[in-house]
């Protein structure tokens, strides 16, 4: 009983330092396996496995007869059995005795076949699994035979060569660590500040320095050199991940430094990925301003936006499938159900946004268009997902939602290729009819002449008499793009015909009442006499001016 305890105290002890110190749980079993292997169950081979690798009981060619070598050479046990808890540990897997089954009879009820297997991790190591043979639990052929491509990919580019060389510096441990572990890291930080050097110096140097030579030195710098960073960072961590697990250091540390790890690479992706969605946008920005339409400036910020939201909604599962090792699928099959909840909840949001997708699909205005319908009467400012915002002319801010604007019918005022310009010019009753002839020419000439009106379609005619002035209807097009040239236009026409119209003498009406007295002793009355009655008087102003016969 004694020695049971002491035996017990020495491991817990030495259990402490060393990476696999958490399967040494049980005092009882490890004393039965320090005896000899046990494969009666999972867990008594999974304790015979581990506990034969430990520096304190170093016997590899035990820890072999755990493994089911029959179709490998039995020369390969010793090799095999430690590689593959270099796999483990490259891996991060910690494994815990009290989550391992401890039933000779034991079979993976998530097997459709009912099969006696465990499985350590399916997701980080689906090839490797316990299988009873006999009466015996042992690590199957299938996962024997795998072993080698395993540790390959654990240890890729040579780095398995380090596992051999490192440990020869030696093995005094200080701070619970080996003086080989301590000397790996020492080398591992020194290689990381040179890559960090280099990288800074790709980056920051060489690549702003092309950029510049090819005169795109701004672009270089605001768009192109921070995406470059974030991926000489990833690179590091790409660097370090590899490196580290060669240092071998204990499971309860290097486990949540590769949890960290695969946290880090899809969040520093995402990173690339959402400074790149700014580069896009800088590209669609440049093309849209070598457009004449003004809709598809606002539609790159809307782009843009699309972008970084996706992006990070994609990073955001990379992160909590890859890092945290969390199932996304329930997640999605969550939202599934819930997006039926949330879309007939949020159905105006919907609408508005699907309203926002007609308006760049089919364009009925654009930015700076000035637009009327119903209450809507104003200048289009931006086109966001759920509404338009509109200037209004008392320089007010409308926000009009996007589905609304997609089903009203809109008058665009923007889309005229002419603006029209009526008005009626109205002169005083004792205008003589060939000043008012000379007067209509003047007015036809000023719109011949002025730049920007439409030659091939206007009305200029005298028209009405109105209760107290005799109208000249003026009816022109200008063919101007805005508003404000329209103004101007019509500024610089209504300069012309008053300066024509004082310089032949036409006087404008505007509404009087004059009192005429019809009977005066020295007056007349006012209405007129002729010599041979009215008819005379028609007949010859039909003749005279119409060029009519009369009897």
């Amino acid at each position: 009983m004694v020695k049971k305890y002491l035996l017990f105290l020495f491991l817990l002890t030495w259990g402490i330092k060393d990476s696999f110190a958490q399967l040494i749980t049980d005092a009882k079993d490890v004393y039965e396996v320090s005896k000899s292997v046990n494969l009666n169950s999972p867990y008594h081979t999974t304790l015979s496995f581990f506990y034969n690798l430990e520096e304190g009981h170093y016997q590899p060619e035990d820890a072999a007869k755990t493994l089911d070598l029959a179709e490998v050479d039995d020369k390969n046990g010793e090799r095999l059995a430690i590689k593959l808890k270099q796999i483990f540990e490259g891996k991060g897997i910690l494994i815990r005795t009290s989550d391992i089954p401890n039933e000779q009879n034991y079979y993976d009820s998530t097997s459709s076949s009912g099969e006696n297997i465990y499985y350590f991790d399916k997701q980080k190591l689906p090839g490797i699994f316990l299988q009873k043979t006999g009466e015996t639990w042992k690590y199957s052929a299938f996962s024997v035979s795998q072993i080698d491509k395993l540790h390959s990919e654990t240890y890729p580019f040579g780095t398995a060569k380090l596992l051999n060389i490192l440990p020869k510096i030696g093995n005094e441990q200080y701070l619970g660590l080996h003086l080989w572990q301590l000397v790996g890291l020492f080398i591992l930080l020194l290689l990381v500040f040179l890559a960090h050097w280099v990288f800074t110096l790709v980056v920051d140097k060489l690549i702003l320095y092309l950029f510049q030579q090819y005169g795109y030195g701004k672009v270089g710098e605001d768009y192109i050199l921070p995406v470059a960073r974030v991926i000489s960072i990833y690179l590091i961590v790409v660097l370090l991940s590899l490196f580290v697990r060669v240092l071998q250091l204990p499971i309860e540390i290097w486990s949540w430094i590769v949890v960290i790890f695969r946290t880090l690479k899809p969040f520093l992706i995402t990173i690339i990925f959402y400074k790149l969605a700014d580069v896009v946008a800088a590209y669609f920005t440049k093309l849209a301003t070598k457009t004449e339409s003004t809709l598809d400036d606002q539609l790159v910020p809307l782009m843009r936006k699309t972008l970084k939201a996706f992006v990070i909604i994609v990073g955001t599962l990379f992160i909590l499938r890859d890092g945290l090792d969390l199932d996304i699928i329930p997640f999605l099959t969550g939202l599934s159900i819930g997006g039926v909840a949330i879309a007939l909840a949020a159905q105006d949001t919907i609408k508005n946004f699907f309203g926002s997708v007609m308006i760049f699909i089919d364009k009925p205005f654009q930015v700076g268009d000035w637009i009327t319908s119903g209450d809507i009467d104003g200048t289009v400012e931006e086109v966001g997902f759920r509404s338009t915002r509109i200037r209004t002319f008392r320089n007010s801010l409308m926000y009009v939602p996007n589905g609304k604007i997609a089903d009203a019918t809109l008058d665009n005022h923007g889309l005229r290729q002419y603006r029209r310009f009526y008005t009626t010019l109205t002169v005083t009753y004792d205008t003589p009819p060939a000043l008012i002839e000379e007067f209509v020419k003047g007015l036809r000439e000023i719109v011949l002449a002025h730049p920007e009106t439409r030659k091939d379609m206007f009305h200029v005619y005298f028209n009405n008499l109105s209760s107290f002035s005799q109208d000249i209807m003026f009816y022109i097009f200008f063919e101007v793009p805005t508003w404000g040239e329209e103004l101007r236009c019509r500024h610089e026409i209504l300069v012309q015909i008053v300066k024509l119209a004082n310089s032949i003498g036409v006087r404008f009406a505007f509404p009087t009442q004059t009192l005429h007295m019809e009977s005066f002793p020295e007056k007349k009355t006012l209405v007129p006499e002729y010599t041979g009655g009215y008819d005379a008087k028609l007949n010859d102003f039909l003749k005279t001016e119409l060029g009519r016969k009369t009897d």
